[in-house]
């Protein structure tokens, strides 16, 4: 049950559960067409499978499993294998991949169905007889046509989440931001230090490479702590929270804390491969945004409201302050507690605001908050 309610885990379980959907969905609806083609009768019973409810219900569950299947490797293994590969790569060889993958399953899964068909033991000669028919049959090309047509549904669904965010995917095809609505949240922005002089020291092509080793790094503490990526803009990335999920056991906060400590791990490593290792600033803020879909060439989940004017500005002050984080005051009587208590930095004018805000800086974190 811990290992359920681990964030990174239920992240990874809702990327993997569409693609169960979507071959138990596909299936059904190739099921269907075939049966209305046949008027619901076996036209050809010494290689296809008379369907009846236990086979039926045989049948969706083995499918539904195999996408399970799918989704685990594409999400846990080869889509990470692949993903420096131009999209039409990654399809291309993927799909070789899965093919050879389900026609195991299929030679696998064929002979139990049978058996259930028949009635009888699963070495029994008819079972294997039939077997033999399905695999030189026009029924076995058709069901890996189908499998063909599953997976490659599955990797375009799989480029799309990837391109676009698993979480904005599913907001597009549920409509939760059609109309717009107002929210509140917290928002983060996180700037790299000295990026600049990085940039010409490293030329553009290195510096690409060491921003996506930067941005990879950091990815697994905004999963961790149930944060989304709203933008990445050159060096700088903006990451936002619900405002109850960000609250949440100082999510928002861990996640600042978690970020630093998976830099200064992976640190050797940037130092050998670039000559530095990189370290951020950041700004965090709170308040109500109006959210919903925008664009008319590209559709994109869009937020709007001044907190992320503030929060921008917040984070340029860090520098000013010697600060790598600097919190609203908004924000800071949210999170103070008995383990984090907030150093006064005083009443501030913001950039472009008439009214001044006050704002605070973490004092030294107790250990308890980096874990």
């Amino acid at each position: 049950m811990a290992l359920l309610r681990n964030p990174k885990t239920g992240y990874y379980i809702k990327r993997i559960l569409p693609f169960g959907i979507i071959w138990l969905v596909l299936s059904w609806f190739i099921l269907l067409i075939e049966s209305m083609a046949t008027e619901y009768q076996n036209q050809r019973p010494e290689t296809d499978i008379t369907i009846t409810w236990n086979i039926f219900l045989f049948a969706s569950l083995a499918v539904f499993l195999v996408g399970i299947a799918m989704g685990a490797v594409e999400v846990l293994w080869l889509g990470k294998r692949f993903k420096r590969k131009a999209f039409w790569q990654k399809i291309l060889y993927k799909m070789g991949f899965y093919l050879l993958f389900m026609l195991v399953i299929n030679l696998v899964t064929f002979p139990i169905a049978a058996s259930i068909e028949l009635k009888t033991s699963l070495l029994d000669t008819e079972v294997w007889h039939k077997f033999s028919n399905y695999i030189t049959s026009t029924t076995f090309l058709s069901t890996m046509v189908s499998l063909a047509f599953s997976i490659f549904l599955s990797l375009l669904y799989s480029g799309i989440s990837e391109h676009l965010g698993h979480n904005v995917l599913l907001n597009f095809f549920s409509g939760k931001y059609h109309s717009p609505k107002e929210e509140s949240r917290i928002f983060m922005f996180v700037d790299m230090k000295s990026s600049t002089s990085l940039a010409e020291k490293l030329g553009h092509q290195n510096y690409f490479k060491f921003l996506r080793d930067y941005y990879n790094q950091l990815s697994d503490a905004i999963i961790q702590y149930k944060g989304e990526v709203y933008q990445y803009i050159g060096d700088e990335i903006v990451i936002t929270w619900e405002q109850q999920k960000g609250l949440k056991n100082q999510n928002c906060l861990r996640c600042f804390y978690a970020m630093k400590k998976s830099l200064h791990k992976k640190s050797t490593y940037f130092e050998k491969t670039y000559g530095m290792a990189p370290s951020f600033r950041a700004g965090l803020h709170m308040g109500k945004v109006t959210t919903g879909e925008i664009g008319a060439l590209k559709k994109e989940i869009f937020f709007t409201g001044d907190v992320l004017n503030v929060t921008a500005r917040i984070q340029k002050l860090c520098k000013s302050f010697d600060r790598d984080l600097i919190v609203s005051t908004q924000l800071a009587e949210e999170l103070i507690s008995d383990e984090l208590s907030f150093e006064p930095l005083g009443s501030i004018e913001l950039e472009g605001r008439k009214e001044s805000s006050e704002l605070f800086a973490p004092k030294p974190t107790p250990d308890g908050l980096m874990d």
